[in-house]
């Protein structure tokens, strides 16, 4: 069986191109360019994987979480009435 450490590059025939993440003699997780992390049964997809020479992809920052627009609104307009009850 072939032996796919952590940070290999590999090709599934229907996922693509994906990272190791980890792997073991029971399961294997990959994370695929287009479709995401997946998890395997070492034994039934090691033969769907081939190794792969090309370079990890750069990591995507992630970005700040914002807050929807329904949301805002409404902490906007309780902090003009907070605001309004000052002054009065």
């Amino acid at each position: 069986m072939a032996n796919f450490n952590q940070g290999a590059q590999v090709e599934h025939q229907k996922f693509g191109l994906g990272t190791v993440m980890s792997s073991s003699e029971e399961r294997i997780i990959i994370k695929f360019d287009d479709h995401g992390e997946k998890k395997f049964v070492t034994a039934m997809v090691v033969t769907s994987l081939k190794k792969s020479d090309r370079q990890p992809p750069a990591e995507k920052r992630a970005s700040r979480a914002r807050k929807p627009k329904a949301v805002a609104a409404a902490v906007a307009e309780v902090t003009d009435e907070a605001a309004e009850t000052v002054e009065a």
